[in-house]
């Protein structure tokens, strides 16, 4: 289930970055408020995931699969500029998220709570 609320989080990012652009620099009073809907659900479902993903991966593969689909939704949907080297900067993103998830490291212990021994109150 963590593993789709980390999916649902990714969607949610996306969406919410493709508002930003479609906001114009919130002159467009739709999609500035869309914007804010995703993030927040974004923010609200990656943090659900940690409770069972460790942090290292979660944000590796929110941030790292966001910024490809943001990457492909520019060049297909906005006609932002395409290059061979912008092809395998997004290749390369995409194959060190699947390289980090089946390294064995996205599949070890669930993290059920924060160890006391790392809690430094002062």
């Amino acid at each position: 289930m963590s593993w789709i609320l980390l999916l649902l989080g990714i969607l949610s990012e996306v969406l919410g970055t493709t508002s930003m652009k479609m906001s114009a620099g919130f002159t467009k009073l739709i999609p500035s408020v869309l914007m804010f809907v995703f993030y927040g659900a974004s923010l609200t479902l990656v943090t659900l995931a940690l409770k069972k993903i460790d942090v290292s991966i979660a944000y590796s593969i929110w941030s790292g699969l966001g910024t490809a689909i943001i990457a492909i939704i520019g060049i297909l949907y906005f006609k932002e500029h395409f290059s061979f080297l912008k092809m395998v900067a997004i290749l390369m993103i995409i194959a060190g998220v699947i390289i980090l998830n089946v390294s064995g490291e996205a599949h070890g212990k669930e993290v059920s709570s924060v160890p006391s021994s790392n809690l430094h109150i002062k």
